[in-house]
């Protein structure tokens, strides 16, 4: 005896990639996130390369991923994916000390967050109305 099988949660049209605990707050990873936030998949790499933010390869990393992932096991288009949920999570808090003045403390919060990236794959004539209009 065994569990049943848990259905699959998202589409068929769909893929998804997750990364845990990364060393950034959330606030922070959510500005890189907004970034990217309903782009196509290939628009969004660029934007991330290119991008200052530190956290950003760590986004990029993750997206790779999701577009890897629908490629090789969902069969899906590569070039017609268009990003279509960035969910932004927090994960723990560490909590560490700072010596201030006069043998006092103060807690200094060490945040981590959780990051999903769920792409889609776009209706063939909304990907050939975009290039029209590009």
């Amino acid at each position: 005896m065994s569990k049943p099988k848990h259905p699959r949660s998202l589409a068929e049209t769909e893929a998804q990639a997750v990364t845990r605990n990364i060393r950034v707050s959330p606030y922070k990873l959510n500005l890189v996130a907004g970034l990217i936030r309903g782009k196509k998949a290939q628009d969004a790499i660029a934007i991330l390369t290119f991008s200052k933010r530190r956290i950003s390869d760590t986004v990029k990393k993750t997206l790779e991923s999701a577009i890897a992932n629908g490629e090789n096991n969902h069969q899906l288009d590569v070039d017609r994916l268009v990003i279509s949920r960035v969910e932004v999570g927090r994960a723990v808090v560490m909590k560490r000390f700072h010596a201030r003045g006069r043998g006092k403390a103060s807690r200094v919060e060490k945040w981590f967050s959780h990051i999903s990236i769920t792409v889609a794959e776009a209706q063939a004539e909304a990907v050939s109305a975009e290039q029209e209009a590009a």
